[in-house]
């Protein structure tokens, strides 16, 4: 079933895509809760009329997440963290932290568009990805050190 997205939803698509699903997901779920809107004639028109209203603002989102991005990836992190005698850390490091560090470098990032690639375990230097608009995203190195200077 074809079916035209009102909100971003992650592993489907954004807001105005087409998609195809399975009619029991966009009658149950998506469409019920407002998520959704069945792709008919009529719904496509408006969704096109909506996206060609919405180019200059999208198109300012785009430029606004390529700065972000510049400057996100000149900015190096570090993070303090108790650590065992192998230099392992006692759980790992969350998005959550991530997210505090750069707030306190003075960006506003959700922790939800935080991801590593691993799970961050150990003590050294790592990739963080930062999504800050659909497929735009940057890549931060966080430097992981123990606490007490192990």
């Amino acid at each position: 079933m074809e079916i035209i997205l009102n909100k971003d939803i992650p592993k489907l698509g954004y807001t105005g895509d087409v998609v195809t699903v399975k009619p029991g997901y966009a009658r149950n779920f998506l469409i019920p809760q407002g998520m959704a809107v069945v792709a008919n004639a009529s719904n496509k028109k408006m969704r096109d009329e909506m996206m060609k209203q919405q180019a200059n603002k999208i198109k300012k989102l785009v430029e606004d997440a390529n700065a972000l991005v510049a400057k996100l990836e000149a900015l190096d992190l570090s993070l303090k963290v108790k650590t065992g005698t192998t230099s392992k850390i006692f759980g790992s490091v969350t998005t959550l932290q991530v997210a505090h560090l750069l707030k306190d470098a003075g960006f506003d990032i959700d922790r939800r568009n935080i991801s590593f690639a691993e799970p961050i375990k150990e003590v050294g230097i790592h990739k963080v990805t930062v999504e800050c608009y659909k497929n735009i995203s940057a890549s931060i190195s966080l430097n992981v050190k123990p606490e007490k200077g192990e």
